[in-house]
């Protein structure tokens, strides 16, 4: 897949699964009654919007060791009653989605693959 492709399957899924989290956490299954802490989960995935948006490699490459930790959960969480389940798994699948896009697009624009395509183009 093209490098923009992949930049951009990695800023809905985490778009979404920022969006899921807030919606979890606050009002469809929070952990307490009327809300919980929980929702400050999300803050690290603000940090790595700026940087998925802005196509920051860097930002790519330590933003999947860190979505391992909401796959974590997700699996995890998939015990847990329902609505909690479902939004469990939902979750799990976003990561694995972002996990995979925000890979092969950290693998994808490695200086050594574009002097590589570069000089197959010459």
């Amino acid at each position: 897949m093209k490098p923009k492709t992949l930049s951009l399957i990695a800023s809905i899924s985490l778009l979404a699964l920022i969006a899921l989290c807030l919606a979890w956490e606050a009002i469809l299954a929070p952990l307490r009654p009327g809300g919980s802490w929980m929702t400050l989960k999300v803050l690290p995935l603000m940090f790595a919007l700026f940087g998925i948006l802005r196509g920051n490699r860097y930002t790519y490459q330590w933003s999947t060791m860190m979505i391992l930790l909401y796959l974590t959960e997700g699996v995890i969480r998939t015990n847990d009653a329902a609505p909690g389940n479902a939004l469990a798994l939902a979750e799990a699948i976003l990561s694995v989605i972002f996990f995979m896009a925000t890979m092969f697009y950290a693998r994808n624009t490695a200086p050594s693959r574009l002097a590589q395509a570069s000089q197959r183009e010459t």
